[in-house]
């Protein structure tokens, strides 16, 4: 045998040695060598599950979005004042604060919106700073709200809120006896809330799977007849959209080959969530109640990112209430009516009892003609119960229903988005984080022997047997 053939053999039989240390790891389902000389690993289901608990890699997921909030709720940077803490948010382009008059319409158009369900006992996951809680629970029989920073329940309880209680839970941990507590003590004993909310939280969630373990718990939480509210998402339709105008931005001299190059690769790699309706919609197929969803613009004035590329989701929970049904909601396209005015052609378009406008091209993602911008809308609709919504298939598109109860939509009628369901960054974290895990797990094992390069894949990518 060659000293080739042996130094082959030799370097295998190390590399398969390796990789059975690896395999016996609690967050590795299988590895083995690679032909390069590195080891193949897949992560074990346990260690990347949502439910019924989340395993130890999303647990550390979820830990790094805690420690970040809690290091920027602690430094305050943005607070203006108690009930208007704005420490974090930044526009993406420039990193610099958003406009105070800007965050105070976006949380207005929240309270509107929380408010338009009719809540009496409110229960927020991610209640943050309290920019909804300090103006909302005077509205309210009782509000909780949970979130993982300590200091941010830590000041809102010292705030001594009327009917209120903080408490430091993730957003899956609506069952969570402390939490439980709180709702006895504000709502009554077993008392269950009839609005649930979580705004601009589910960017901070792991995937696809997490959204689904959250959405579940809501739904188990909130009484019948009641609503649950997810608020300010980002859009995965709209998340090259987003980039290619960042990219825009940071290189106006650059060409468009090079920025939709630069705009995919930082897309591909965003830590953050985003989603399109179709996913809630598949969410909500494995829960035993009826739910109607409807899918919201956001209408503030001025226009930026949390404008453009984010909408808001109202979950109605149980057994339809009164109201119009389904067949008795007329249907009109605004190409019937867009020879007027924005004003004078909703005036016309909504005369003539429930009815739904749609096609109404979105003026901040495009220039078709008749094109709108929600916030236009919104400010047609001045004084009339109605509601401006967002295409469930096209982002690009916009509807009004009048009377706002005609919004929802049944479940059953799937959207079929335009764009990708999801971008959902775990995978990213996993690939990165499970090889440093094991890297110092061999160190500890065998302190003489140098670690491999360690590549995480899926089970169809192993190419194992």
């Amino acid at each position: 045998m060659s000293d080739n053939t042996t130094n082959t053999s030799t370097t295998a039989e190390h590399a398969g040695r390796i990789a059975g240390l690896l395999a016996a790891h609690p967050w590795v389902a299988r590895a083995h060598p690679a032909p390069d000389g590195g080891v193949l690993v897949v992560a074990h289901p346990d260690a990347v599950a949502a439910e019924p608990e989340p395993g130890p890699l999303l647990r550390e997921h979820l830990e790094q979005w805690a420690e970040v909030y809690e290091w920027v709720y602690e430094t305050g940077e943005g607070r203006h004042a108690d009930d208007l803490d704005l420490s974090g948010w930044r526009a993406s382009d420039t990193g610099a604060p958003l406009p105070e008059a800007h965050m105070r319409d976006w949380v207005d158009r929240t309270v509107d919106l929380v408010l338009a369900q009719r809540p009496a006992r409110l229960l927020e996951l991610g209640c943050g700073t309290g920019l909804l809680a300090h103006r909302l629970h005077p509205r309210l029989d009782g509000y909780v709200g949970t979130d993982v920073a300590q200091v941010a329940v830590d000041r809102l309880t010292a705030a001594g809120l009327p009917r209120t209680a903080f408490v430091r839970a993730a957003a899956h941990e609506t069952a969570a006896p402390r939490v439980r507590d709180a709702m006895d003590t504000v709502f009554g004993p077993g008392t269950r809330p009839d609005c649930v909310l979580f705004n601009s939280v589910t960017q901070c969630f792991p995937d696809l799977a997490y959204l689904t373990a959250v959405l579940h718990g809501a739904l188990s939480a909130v009484e019948d007849g009641g609503t649950v509210i997810v608020g300010d998402i980002r859009h995965s339709g709209l998340i090259l959209d987003h980039f290619t105008r960042l990219e825009r931005a940071r290189d106006p001299e650059a060409d468009d080959p090079t920025i939709a190059a630069r705009a995919a690769a930082a897309a591909e790699t965003d830590e953050e969530l985003s989603f399109a309706p179709a996913a809630v919609v598949t969410a909500l197929a494995a829960q035993p109640r009826p739910v109607r969803m409807s899918v919201h613009a956001r209408t503030m004035a001025e226009d930026t990112e949390l404008t453009r590329y984010r909408y808001d989701i109202v979950l109605h929970v149980g057994p339809q209430t009164a109201g119009p049904a389904d067949h008795q909601v007329r249907r009109t396209s605004w190409d019937a009516h867009r020879g007027s005015g924005t004003r004078e052609a909703l005036r016309a378009a909504l005369d003539g009892g429930p009815v739904v406008v749609h096609g109404i091209p979105n003026a901040l993602l495009g220039d078709a003609p008749a094109a709108v911008t929600p916030y236009a809308l919104r400010q047609a609709l001045e004084g009339r119960d109605a509601a401006v919504l967002l295409d469930a298939d096209d982002p690009r598109m916009l509807a009004v229903a009048a009377p706002a109860r005609c919004a929802p939509a049944a479940t059953g009628d799937a959207p079929r988005p335009t764009g990708p369901v999801a971008h959902e960054p775990f995978p990213l974290f996993v690939r990165r984080r499970l090889p440093e895990v094991l890297r110092d797990h061999l160190r500890r094992a065998r302190p003489d022997t140098t670690p491999p390069v360690i590549t995480v894949v899926d089970g169809t990518e192993d190419g194992a047997t």
